[in-house]
């Protein structure tokens, strides 16, 4: 129960070979002046212990992003003030556009992915996180995601 998105929304494949650009799996670069990590949004299921995870990239400022590469292999680095963050997937089986809804990216433990906190909106991703998402509704975005080919189950 865990989709991943490959790259930002605004990376394009012709920045693979540019020398101001940067893909891993957990940080990209685009032209030297845009910064993000890869990050989980994760949502309770209702009525289990599971919960649903979007693998979900999230543009930093240029010294949010410069503190967590410090940090990145520091034991510890939990304890760092979470940072604010635009999220910069599109998850399209949401109605809306999830593109550019406001986060805050929460460091966890070396070894485990930022924990992405949705501002408490109206947006049903944003509602999810909150409330919870039911079995059935899990049903679909998993068979949505795996027919369209926009994801990567995990």
């Amino acid at each position: 129960m865990k989709y991943t998105a490959e790259a930002p929304a605004v990376r394009q494949p012709a920045f693979a070979d540019a020398e101001d650009c940067l893909l891993s799996a957990d940080q990209s670069v685009v032209r030297g002046q845009h910064y993000f990590v890869m990050g989980l949004i994760e949502i309770p299921v209702i009525g289990s212990a599971e919960v649903l995870s979007w693998n979900v990239w999230v543009s930093l400022s240029r010294e949010g992003f410069s503190r967590a590469s410090d940090l990145w292999d520091r034991p510890g680095r939990e304890a760092q003030k979470s940072h604010f963050g635009w999220l910069t997937t599109d998850l399209p089986v949401y109605p809306a556009t999830t593109l550019n809804l406001k986060t805050r990216v929460h460091t966890r433990p070396v070894g485990v992915r930022p924990f992405v906190e949705l501002e408490p909106t109206d947006h049903p991703l944003a509602i999810q996180q909150r409330t919870g998402i039911s079995p059935e509704r899990v049903r679909e975005i998993a068979s949505a995601v795996l027919h369209s080919g926009d994801g990567e189950q995990r």
